[in-house]
């Protein structure tokens, strides 16, 4: 019997359950399926991680710039995987009892991760204020407490912190967002809250890493398109009870609040109002029929003078 044939695919993995994805290729031996883990090598070692996704249509780098996955994970690592995770929690609570030691200030130690064989310990840390820390004296302690592991400090963002850390959200959510399924951090922005008509008191629209709330994002792209189709604030339209200016707008209700000339305020739909230039363009042209002629319209050129 011959031997079937694969086809090299492109792979998506991620290092932790709810990380960036990351893309690799297979070579036609292997025999891989999303859930299964693999052995990559990357600028820092080799690590193992599980796949996520394996992308049929894939648009990222070319296929040949990517590297390949190494092989499959065998239980034996993903035994000494369990056994060195089990080790980070302790490593986490020696590298913070080290930094108090030394009073080191405005330094936050969020997590301990160590590669899947031991090789390698990474503490991630945040920082206050913009000045650097200089955390070569920590570093020092630490590899001497861990001499069979390369040991590195890695500066994360507040944004990471609150999602390697996790717990409630600000909005009352029992876990956060991040922690819960983002697995990458989108650029958020006043604007997209303003769009909303969300309060903008930072209580409200700041999340419990002190950046503003990721949630803002998820119906801004529903609130922008709508907002396309509503005349703007202070703009003057024609409604069926008369002219007003538009005081505010309801965007997913496809729906405007005027404040009529008569002094009363009333809420219209998109097709039932009309700009007031548009409006009064029309007018003019009504007032002219030989504006919207031609110019070899012989009664055009006699009312001209022509």
């Amino acid at each position: 019997m011959t031997k079937i044939e694969r086809k090299a695919m492109v792979i998506g993995v991620r290092f932790q359950p709810l990380g960036k994805l990351y893309h690799f290729k297979s070579t036609n031996e292997q025999d891989l399926k999303v859930g299964d883990y693999v052995i990559v090598t990357t600028s820092r070692g080799r690590e193992m991680a599980q796949i996520a996704v394996i992308e049929e249509n894939y648009h990222g780098k070319r296929e040949g710039q990517l590297k390949t996955i190494e092989r499959r994970a065998t239980p034996q690592d993903l035994v000494m995987g369990r056994m060195w995770q089990r080790r980070e929690l302790e490593a986490l609570i020696n590298c913070r009892e080290k930094a108090a030691e030394m009073n080191l200030k405005g330094i936050r130690i969020a997590s301990a991760e160590f590669s899947f064989d031991g090789s390698r310990l990474s503490f991630l840390y945040s920082s206050e204020g913009n000045e650097k820390k200089n955390l070569q004296d920590l570093l020092r302690r630490m590899k001497r407490s861990y001499r069979k592991s390369k040991v590195e400090m890695r500066e994360i963002g507040p944004r990471d912190v609150a999602k390697v850390i996790g717990g409630m959200g600000a909005c009352g959510l029992e876990e956060r967002c991040c922690s819960r399924f983002l697995s990458e951090f989108s650029p958020i922005s006043i604007r997209m809250a303003k769009a909303q008509g969300v309060s903008l008191n930072p209580q409200e629209i700041t999340g419990m890493c002190g950046r503003l709330r990721c949630c803002l994002i998820y119906e801004y792209g529903l609130y922008a398109e709508a907002r396309k189709k509503l005349p703007k604030k202070k703009k003057r339209v024609i409604t069926p009870a008369g002219e007003g200016k538009v005081i505010d707008v309801v965007p997913l209700k496809e729906t405007v609040i005027v404040a009529l000339d008569e002094g009363m305020r009333m809420e219209f739909h998109k097709d039932d109002i009309q700009p007031y230039e548009e409006f009064q363009a029309l007018k003019n042209k009504a007032k002219d029929p030989c504006a919207n002629h031609q110019d070899g319209d012989s009664n055009c050129k006699k009312k001209n003078g022509s």
